[in-house]
């Protein structure tokens, strides 16, 4: 889920480089999972530029609406239109087809003042994942209580 190839900010954002220098934006599967489902998301357009920081979209959910901020200064080259029709795809795969822009950065050593995966993971609190599977490594309890947790209420 987490992968080493990209670098996390504490909005809950990721970014990954690409080969032309640019890097891929998108949210983790933390975020879409703090948010629940998501019903509409605005991205800039191509050529917009951002300060560090600066609010560049919106998420909607039916919990909330969230700010999505530029994780570094730059300039939108390319924008996920497939999350505009199809906001559903955050939840569905936020480190894949729910990228939602591409930014051109103002500094190539800008995603220095990022977090590594296992920085992020330490500030989620995400300690038990590993990294070779990308999900729960489980630390061997079994925390699906299901209805014994239940039973043991009512009795």
């Amino acid at each position: 889920m987490y992968s080493d190839d990209r670098y996390y900010s504490q909005e809950h954002e990721w970014v990954e480089p690409t080969e032309e220098g640019d890097y891929v934006l998108g949210i983790t599967f933390f975020a879409q999972e703090e948010l629940g489902d998501v019903v509409f998301v605005e991205l800039p357009g191509v050529g917009s530029h951002f300060d560090a920081e600066g609010e560049i979209g919106t998420i909607e959910s039916v919990k909330a609406v969230a700010e999505l901020f530029a994780p570094m200064a730059g300039e939108i080259v390319a924008v996920n239109e497939e999350v505009l029709d199809r906001p559903e795809l955050l939840n569905e795969d936020p480190h894949g087809d729910g990228w939602l822009v591409k930014m051109r950065p103002e500094d190539a050593s800008a995603h220095e003042e990022l977090m590594t995966v296992d920085a992020y993971r330490e500030f989620i609190g995400d300690v038990d994942v590993d990294p070779e599977l990308g999900e729960d490594a489980g630390d061997g309890v079994d925390d699906d209580l299901g209805d014994e947790a239940s039973d043991e209420e009512e009795g």
